[in-house]
């Protein structure tokens, strides 16, 4: 009974929160604070699934933007808790096919994100040089999920080269954002689902790499996100249980 509840609070909140955000995004389209402004929103509701979050930031990150944040890409939950700590000034890069996602998937798309086919090679490296362009003419940060697919359980899956040849071009550090495992740590029947962490590491430069190396600072930031996502599992392991 409490999933039913849950499921139909959810979608009455995706419904309104879609309605009246494209209203608010139409009076200011393509805005740079619109996508964390609805991203927060979204991720408040990590309440009503029972989740206590946790983000934890570096002092001063922020003033140091903009960047190219990677975070590992889980499951369906990482809109209602991921979504949370969505840095200002930023936007994301998500498949074409959710502008078609009623409510969200328009106002995904008018609050500014940048939608990619997956399919089209050709449209996919032109992604990356919109995405570096809106970071150097725009001073915007683009969030991107380096491993392409959701993981669903099977720990940090290999990262695609997109994200960090988008860091190189546009010449900014990349911040990767590590989330605590969520793979069957939220069952809607429950009332209380524990916490799930979420901890920005210190920005990585990129100066020392290039085009014809960006296989090693894949490497050095897939090894950064592994060890810190073992740490906070660690972490959440060694609290009581609720």
């Amino acid at each position: 009974m409490l999933a039913v509840v849950r499921l139909i609070l959810l979608g009455c909140f995706v419904v309104i929160s879609g309605v009246l955000g494209l209203i608010f995004c139409l009076m200011r389209p393509f805005h740079p604070n619109n996508t964390p402004i609805f991203a927060h929103l979204y991720g408040r509701m990590h309440k009503l699934l029972g989740v206590d979050l946790e983000i934890r930031v570096p002092d001063g990150l922020f003033a140091g933007a903009p960047y190219v944040y990677i975070a590992n890409h889980q499951n369906t939950y990482d809109i209602f808790t991921l979504s949370r700590a969505m840095p200002p000034r930023s936007v994301s890069i998500g498949k074409k096919s959710l502008k078609w996602v009623p409510f969200f998937g328009q106002l995904y798309w008018l609050a500014g994100n940048i939608l990619i086919d997956r399919k089209n090679t050709g449209r996919a490296r032109g992604t990356i040089d919109q995405a570096a362009q809106a970071i150097k003419q725009r001073q915007l940060s683009v969030l991107l999920f380096p491993e392409g697919t959701r993981s669903y359980g099977r720990g940090l899956l290999p990262f695609k080269t997109g994200a960090f040849r988008t860091a190189l071009q546009a010449n900014v550090p990349i911040v990767p954002i590590c989330v605590s495992n969520l793979h069957g740590r939220i069952k809607l029947n429950r009332w209380n689902n524990g916490k799930i962490l979420i901890e920005m590491l210190p920005p990585i430069q990129v100066s020392d790499y290039s085009g014809e190396n960006v296989r090693a600072l894949v490497a050095h930031c897939h090894q950064q996100m592994q060890s810190k996502i073992s740490e906070l599992d660690h972490e959440l392991s060694q609290q009581p249980q609720a």
